[in-house]
């Protein structure tokens, strides 16, 4: 079993994901997101993001999708996109493992090695 609010209490920065689980190839990625993130796209992986605590907003280059407590969001690959959060927002990810977080860029945000929590 895991313990979702456990598991969020140990991450103490956001836009740095954590594995918590795997399933046929694919990571359950817990992340804290404020403030924006970094525009990028996936060229092969689809993103999964659901909200468990809080809201963000997904944006894209041409409109925006309000994400609240509860819901979920499907980026297909190759969309350009950004999560911002105006106010911390916990989110659950659900990726292929070779998901790079930042994708098709590299930043100071970009996380090469991801921590099991």
């Amino acid at each position: 079993m895991i313990n979702l609010k456990q598991k969020f209490d140990r991450i103490d920065r956001p836009y740095v994901p954590h594995i918590v689980g795997e399933l046929n190839g694919q990571f359950v990625k817990l992340v804290k997101i404020l403030g924006p993130f970094d525009w990028h796209h996936h060229e092969d992986e689809d993103e999964l993001f659901l909200a468990i605590r809080g809201r963000f907003r997904m944006e894209y280059r041409d409109r925006a999708e309000d994400v609240n407590e509860g819901e979920m969001v499907i980026v297909p690959r190759g969309v350009e996109h950004r999560p911002v959060a105006d106010e911390e927002a916990h989110v659950l990810l659900f990726e292929p493992k070779s998901t790079l977080n930042t994708g098709n860029v590299r930043t100071e945000k970009t996380v090469d090695r991801l921590e099991r929590i």
